[in-house]
């Protein structure tokens, strides 16, 4: 099953059993620099990037740590996994968040926020309550919005980019690098909990939402914009949870994992805030790779329609092994993770074989899931000290 699902049905029934899904979705605060980063002290300073395809981002420089100093500071792009926006990395206190602890540690911080998103939802001509709008999967944020971002960011800078991904936002840096875009301006990047091979996922839930979204998604739902705080959302949850076998209350453990290292009033915190919308087709998408057993880019179900698109029969494969050997790369996954699974995290490493050895940086942490890699209040010591020393080796 697709991490996309497996994130999604997490979300729902969260969303579900609190009593969510059915109330209205507050207006967004002033902007993100407002709502999570001047509160605690920290310079920010917010931004518009327009894609290509004219979708207008929302993104947040944090220039300096709380301490303030100038210089000539190196800049790190922070970018977010599905369903979720810019703000999951600032739910935990100043000294567990990993955008201050970068800012303190010396480094020109920024936030992305991904189309569809709560800061992202202005388009040059679309509109977001139609269709049009959500007409994307995961291949337009690595053709489109990542392009877009990093370009900025390496434009205000003038030097080239840290990166640090966690979950999609892995998957669609790696993507990327496959197909050498970005590389040039990459100085190097940093995937937490990387997403790529999903095969070893077999959680019974996961299961039958992946059938459900590859196979009968528009049915179910009508709507080209997967809101989990939805009507349409909350419908589809519970025809998934009426399944025989299907356990919706033991979610937290089933869906990512055993995440060792949790604060209650984090976890509390994160749902006033998150899950955020995305498009149904990227929902779809992600299930694919599980059906197909490959990382390609979007398969619209017939050959006509895939020769118009892409020139072939079949959507063209995302190959890993073409990442550029000498770009610096730091892998950091957990043994306890149902998303980033070790056994696909090893298939993942296979297509990276050939990468200098003194390029390549991986970290294995056993007690660790999938949520514990932003929210874990011990992340600081065990990750994020690890990608500062990263960055600072490059």
């Amino acid at each position: 099953m697709a991490p996309g699902c497996i994130i999604i049905l997490g979300f729902l029934v969260f969303c579900f059993f609190l009593g969510l899904t059915s109330s209205a979705r507050p207006p967004p605060p002033t902007g993100l620099c407002a709502a999570s980063v001047t509160p605690q002290g920290y310079k920010c300073q917010e931004f518009e990037v327009k894609t290509q395809d004219g979708y207008i981002l929302s993104l947040q420089r944090i220039p300096e740590g709380r301490a303030g100093g100038g210089g000539n500071k190196q800049p790190v792009l922070i970018q977010h996994g599905v369903l979720v926006d810019g703000m999951t990395w600032f739910l935990n206190p100043p000294d567990q968040s990993l955008p201050f602890i970068l800012a303190d540690a010396g480094f020109d911080v920024w936030i992305a926020n991904t189309r569809g998103t709560r800061y992202s939802t202005r388009h040059t001509t679309l509109d977001p309550s139609k269709p049009e709008f959500w007409n994307w999967t995961w291949d337009e944020l690595v053709t489109f919005d990542l392009p877009a971002t990093l370009d900025f960011v390496f434009s205000q800078t003038g030097q080239k980019v840290h990166y640090v991904g966690h979950s999609m936002g892995t998957l669609i840096a790696l993507a990327s690098f496959s197909e050498g875009r970005l590389v040039d301006k990459v100085k190097s990047a940093a995937l937490l909990s990387p997403i790529a091979y999903l095969s070893h996922m077999t959680t019974a839930l996961g299961v039958v939402a992946a059938k459900a979204f590859v196979g009968e998604i528009t049915t179910l739902l009508g709507v080209a914009e997967f809101n989990p705080k939805g009507e349409a959302a909350d419908q589809f949850l519970k025809m998934l949870c009426s399944n025989p076998g299907i356990d919706c209350y033991d979610l937290l453990r089933a869906l990512t994992g055993k995440n060792c290292c949790l604060n209650s009033s984090t976890v509390e915190l994160f749902l006033k805030n998150e899950p955020q919308p995305t498009s149904t087709k990227n929902m779809v998408h992600l299930s694919q790779t599980v059906r197909d057993g490959v990382i390609a880019k979007y398969n619209y179900g017939n050959s006509e329609f895939n020769l118009m698109h892409y020139g072939e029969i079949r959507p063209p494969i995302y190959n890993l092994s073409n990442i550029p050997h000498n770009l610096p790369l730091f892998l950091s996954y957990g043994g306890q993770d149902a998303l980033s699974d070790p056994r696909d995290v090893g298939l993942l490493l296979d297509s990276l074989k050939l990468h200098d050895g003194d390029k390549l940086t991986i970290q294995f942490i056993k007690d660790y899931a999938h949520a514990d890699f932003i929210m874990g209040v011990n992340a600081k010591d065990i990750v994020y000290t690890a990608i500062v020393a990263f960055f600072n080796r490059q």
